[in-house]
């Protein structure tokens, strides 16, 4: 019988003795490669507010709730194809809003939201 024995012909092409394929993509990490930034920019915030900054170069983001600036940045250079000159990052507090006709309580989300501040001249088409 042959069940327990070993398997030494296969362990040379990258599997164990148990049998299984070993994974070394797993235990190494490409530092090369950086984070997928597709989540971070959720959708530009068009608002008065928003539109009057944009004359300025500086551009409103509604953002992921876990990304920092430099994650911003980058998903900003990657998508524009533009350097921001700098990042302000604010959180949006949630609030408490009362349904006018049925007088039912419900939660306003909140989030956090960022500036973009580009160079004067450099431009952003939201469309």
């Amino acid at each position: 019988m042959a069940l327990f024995g070993k398997k030494t012909t296969k362990s040379a092409q990258g599997e164990s003795a148990s049998g299984r394929k070993e994974d070394t993509k797993s235990t190494v990490r490409d530092v090369s490669m950086g984070r997928d930034l597709s989540h971070v920019l959720k959708h530009a915030r068009i608002t008065e507010k928003a539109t009057m900054h944009s004359a300025d170069s500086v551009y409103t983001f509604d953002i992921a709730e876990s990304a920092t600036k430099r994650d911003v940045m980058q998903a900003v250079r990657a998508l524009y194809k533009v350097t921001p000159r700098s990042v302000r990052m604010v959180t949006v507090p949630s609030k408490t809003r009362r349904n006018a006709r049925t007088g039912k309580r419900g939660v306003k989300q909140g989030g956090k939201k960022a500036y973009v501040y580009l160079k004067k001249g450099e431009v952003i088409t939201i469309g």
